[in-house]
């Protein structure tokens, strides 16, 4: 990811910060999956795919 220093923990260039609340227990549960500090690049890779696809679906396509 573009700007990232993951040993300085330096957030990526280019997005905004947002608070998002999670049910209990679901943050480990996608942490178990992915390991360590790749949780929010998995919730912004999801959210923009599922923007895309309603956008698309909004269009027509």
């Amino acid at each position: 990811m573009g700007g990232y220093d993951a040993i300085m923990g330096r957030p990526p260039l280019g997005v905004k910060t947002t608070i998002v609340r999670l049910p209990e227990g679901l943050a480990e549960r996608i942490d178990d999956l992915l390991g360590p500090n790749r949780r929010a690049q998995f919730i912004r890779e999801i959210v923009e795919r599922e923007v895309e696809r309603m956008e698309r679906k909004r269009n027509g396509g």
